[in-house]
């Protein structure tokens, strides 16, 4: 008889995961840093959410498990049904959650090469097979997509814009991505930036997952909003799609507070449109001095995120580059576990950290030429 386990055992699609890294906040040394690493908002948060903390009711009672005011907010804004919203702990709630409910052992789960980390640990999180698309220039290709869809896929994660490479599918693309999905396999489009784009650049993303019953919409707060520490997300989708995620999400998982703020957010929008517009400015103004260096082999990714991935294709490499912006007190992100040893992901922040980013490139750009 074989011997027994002298300790609980974890199963072997847990022991395959790498833990989510987020963006550190300090060097090697442990000293402080100018933080460019997490995409959040430099603005900060609406005043309005900001006093809405104070508000947010006795600590000791249970938050709405439904978030039913903030859901109803939503659908106001959105022109969507309360109905077929569901709030969470973030967007990255929802995410794991739509892997959990509609993938398992023997199932694949799809997304893109450069696409968020956290897809293949929803992935193997519920046991499911992780399965990467090839990318086109750091952007999604919908025919490499479709061309890995297999009798396995049960769901297929895109987000849009993209993170970590800021690229974004138009409308038809969605569209048509959505076209060459089999019924049963859901699309998840994570919104997550989705108000940084353009109003009229829309990828009507909302309008599908209300017409189709295979789609599934997840927003955040943590970005434009400015409420990364409150974690509060959202998604729309079919009600057989939005029950299957209440059936298994925390019985309470957004708290009071997070409630209340969120709530307060999203009566500002004058501070979203505010967000979207200063990211767009300093945008473009970092991205055209990353083409000043292109004789130097820098070259940004074409993006519509509040972050730019910036490629290290000359001599000055990104590890150089990650160390240098840290001796001078800024941190950004080097994702080499995600296959981009030569990029950098550098979040937009406010004016004058945009231009000591940019000095300080040019400044090891060309002392490395």
């Amino acid at each position: 008889m074989p011997s027994q386990p002298t300790a609980p055992q974890m199963k072997p699609w847990i022991a395959a995961i790498h833990a989510y890294v987020p963006g550190r906040s300090a060097g090697a040394d442990g000293r402080p840093l100018v933080k460019l690493s997490a995409n959040e908002n430099p603005l900060g948060t609406s005043p309005a959410a900001d006093a809405a903390r104070a508000d947010a009711g006795p600590a000791h009672l249970y938050p709405d498990p439904d978030s039913t005011a903030l859901r109803t907010a939503i659908a106001e804004l959105h022109g969507l049904h309360p109905a077929r919203i569901v709030c969470g702990t973030g967007s990255g709630e929802l995410l794991t959650l739509a892997a959990s409910a509609f993938a398992g052992p023997g199932d694949e789960v799809l997304y893109v090469r450069y696409g968020f980390s956290l897809y293949p640990i929803a992935a193997q999180r519920c046991g499911a097979t992780p399965v990467e698309a090839p990318d086109a220039d750091y952007g999604t290709d919908v025919d490499a997509l479709l061309a890995c869809v297999t009798e396995r896929t049960r769901v297929v994660f895109v987000a849009n814009p993209n993170n970590p490479t800021g690229s974004y599918l138009h409308a038809g693309e969605i569209a048509r991505l959505h076209a060459g999905l089999p019924p049963h396999v859901l699309l998840v489009l994570d919104q997550a930036y989705a108000e940084y784009v353009a109003p009229d650049d829309d990828d009507f993303g909302l309008a599908l997952a209300a017409a189709q019953n295979n789609v599934l919409v997840t927003r955040t707060f943590a970005k434009a909003y400015g409420l990364a520490g409150e974690r509060v997300g959202w998604g729309y989708g079919a009600p057989a799609v939005i029950d299957a995620l209440n059936r298994i999400r925390g019985p309470f998982n957004v708290n009071r507070g997070a409630q209340a703020v969120a709530l307060a957010a999203l009566a500002d929008q004058d501070f979203v449109r505010r967000s979207r517009e200063h990211n767009a400015a300093e945008r473009a103004r970092f991205v055209a001095a990353i083409v000043a260096l292109g004789n130097h082999g820098l070259r940004a990714v074409p993006s519509e995120a509040n972050f730019v991935l910036v490629l290290f294709e000359g001599r000055l490499t990104a590890a150089d580059a990650l160390a240098g912006l840290a001796e001078q007190g800024y941190i950004v992100r080097h994702l080499p576990g995600q296959g981009l040893p030569h990029g950098l992901r550098i979040t937009i922040g406010t004016a004058e950290q945009m231009d000591a980013i940019a000095g300080i490139l040019t400044r090891l750009a060309d002392a490395a030429a």
